[in-house]
């Protein structure tokens, strides 16, 4: 693959033609948050916690979903992306209910973590409390609709990987949500083959194993890896 250069906050690096800038950023040992990124799975740009600026953009682009180019100028921790990125957390915080101290994931959610990493100790915007249900009809699993942060995630690993798609997302704007085929409760999927892979690929609580205590609900997010990497190697062919 052909080797490229580009700038990122003044130091000259390299990287591979065809890579996003997430890589190239990460590869040079540079932390960027990102929620609806996974590797293994498709890029989506939708939590735009990843956005960098690049000379010549009139506004921030996501780096998971801008390809790296040669002679590119990209800043990575200005002060209007770490204001904006705090201001993403905080908007997440205020859509839905996130009482950390009631959620099995605390201490092992992503957005918890990115919360803290970026100072957000506050939301400075109203909350819309909304109210949401849990649908407990699965027999080993729950989803949490006030934990959700819609990244889609679930959806994609589903789709992209189980090869079933029983994951989607019905209505829009704040009224989103995660829906199992057509809007059925989740017990009552016809597609979906309880593998668990959208539990272990979620951020936050809100996928979660039934009766797990919050030591058990760690997410496994090699998980993924090594069931692609088991696929390419043909590891589970008769």
């Amino acid at each position: 693959m052909p080797v490229i250069t580009l700038t990122i906050n003044d130091e000259l690096v390299s990287g591979r033609r065809g890579e996003s800038l997430l890589e190239v950023v990460r590869e040079h040992g540079i932390t960027l948050p990102t929620l609806c990124h996974m590797e293994g799975l498709s890029e989506r740009g939708g939590c735009r916690l990843c956005i960098v600026e690049v000379e010549g953009s009139p506004r921030p682009v996501p780096a998971c979903t801008t390809m790296a180019r040669e002679g590119m100028l990209v800043r990575t921790h200005t002060t209007r992306l770490i204001r904006y990125r705090r201001m993403i957390v905080e908007l997440l915080l205020a859509e839905r209910n996130h009482y950390c101290a009631v959620c099995v994931s605390v201490g092992h959610c992503e957005l918890q973590n990115v919360a803290a990493a970026l100072g957000v100790d506050h939301v400075r915007y109203e909350y819309l409390s909304p109210r949401v249900t849990m649908d407990l009809s699965h027999e080993r699993f729950g989803m949490d609709h006030n934990r959700c942060i819609l990244c889609t995630r679930c959806v994609r690993v589903c789709d992209e990987v189980e090869g079933v798609r029983t994951w989607d997302i019905a209505h829009r704007g704040v009224r989103s949500r995660i829906m199992a085929d057509l809007n059925y409760p989740w017990g009552e999927s016809e597609t979906c083959t309880s593998c668990g892979k959208c539990v272990q690929v979620c951020p936050t609580g809100a996928l979660f194993t039934k009766g797990a205590a919050v030591g058990e609900m760690v997410k496994d997010p090699g998980m993924l890896r090594r069931v692609l990497e088991g696929r390419d190697r043909k590891e589970w062919e008769g």
